[in-house]
């Protein structure tokens, strides 16, 4: 095998603002694992607020170079257990891997993923479409530039309710709330309240990641379900979260890729909790990858590669909310023909 790192600035339409980051280029890291006939592609895009560098993950994959480079074309899940000792110093590093090595398994088998898992995709969830916080205006004008069935609206601020009492005059979609650990008790149990007269789905992670008091109190008065983002990170979150939220946010960067992944789905299905799956301002690379897991889900949040003005791949899709997973082989997803 042949392991080759890209790192691409992926440019956004609009500045990415939420309550705890803000950014008009997102930095990612393609992989590319060959074997001379075909290529598996993965993608770990850089983080502030986890400490994420494209550096750091270049560092964690270079010192598994040999581990990876060995890979026989085994079942994906045998070689994330076998690199973890080293890959697990850097989970979005580690999430680049798998996703490689999936889609190259994928590509050695002929099918893609969804259909080696057996997966049923006549039942597929829509997927939200994500309006970062900006003035209200802006915030409007955003959402009528892509007519949705169901938005994500990002708040922690000081206008959250006037932004959603404004963006509800213009459309009758569904919303989503992700105040990204913006919100305090008492704040978020009031918002609920008035929220849930305004068409509003859920709420995502309203609290601070490890304020577990605070949110055992919003779970009993809550009106709204809870979904867990930054409280639920990798597996061993997973059981924590029951009695806390409803549902968990699943990301493939976070918890280390598609392997532990579906872990997390299965677990979280035996716990009776709601189960999505989000994106990290990725390119269509990740966004295929989540879009093999979406036959498994409540939710999804797949919208990523929307967002940008030079999709550097293609694959998965997404056309008013509804997901167009590709024909091609292991996660579906091609770099674009000047990149190759």
């Amino acid at each position: 095998m042949k392991l080759k790192l890209r790192p691409f600035d992926l440019h956004l339409k609009h500045t990415f603002k939420i309550a705890h980051d803000e950014r008009d280029v997102q930095k990612t890291l393609i992989v590319q694992l060959s074997d001379g006939q075909f290529t598996g592609l993965g993608e770990g895009t850089a983080s502030n607020y986890y400490n994420n560098s494209l550096e750091s993950m270049v560092e964690v994959i270079e010192a598994a170079k040999t581990k990876i480079e060995a890979y026989d074309g085994s079942k994906p899940e045998e070689f994330w257990e076998k690199t973890n000792d080293i890959l697990s110093a850097n989970t979005f590093a580690q999430s680049a891997i798998d996703l490689a090595i999936h889609d190259l398994y994928g590509k050695l088998q002929g099918k893609p993923l969804h259909k080696i898992w057996g997966q049923n995709i006549q039942r597929l969830p829509q997927s939200n479409y994500t309006i970062g916080i900006d003035s209200i205006e802006t915030m409007v004008n955003k959402m009528k530039e892509v007519p949705w069935p169901i938005y994500k609206i990002k708040l922690g601020t000081s206008e959250d309710i006037a932004i959603i009492k404004e963006l509800r005059k213009h459309t009758n979609a569904v919303f989503r709330i992700d105040a990204n650990c913006g919100w305090g008790v008492e704040e978020t149990i009031e918002n609920s309240k008035l929220f849930k007269k305004l068409g509003v789905e859920f709420i995502e992670q309203p609290l601070k990641a490890d304020n577990w008091k605070g949110m055992k109190e919003v779970y009993a008065h809550s009106a709204l379900p809870i979904i867990a983002d930054e409280s639920c990170i990798k597996e061993d979150s997973v059981a924590k979260c029951k009695g806390y939220f409803h549902g968990i946010n699943i990301k493939l960067m976070k918890c280390g890729g598609l392997t532990p992944a579906r872990r997390m789905i299965e677990q979280t299905k035996q716990l009776s909790l709601k189960v999505m799956v989000g994106c990290m301002t990725e390119s269509s690379v990740g966004i295929s990858a989540i879009a093999q897991l979406s036959p498994q889900l409540d939710y999804i949040d797949m919208d990523g590669n929307m967002l940008l003005t030079n999709n550097i791949a293609q694959g998965a899709r997404l056309v008013n909310g509804n997901i167009k997973l590709p024909s091609a082989n292991g996660i579906g997803a091609e770099l674009t023909q000047f990149l190759v």
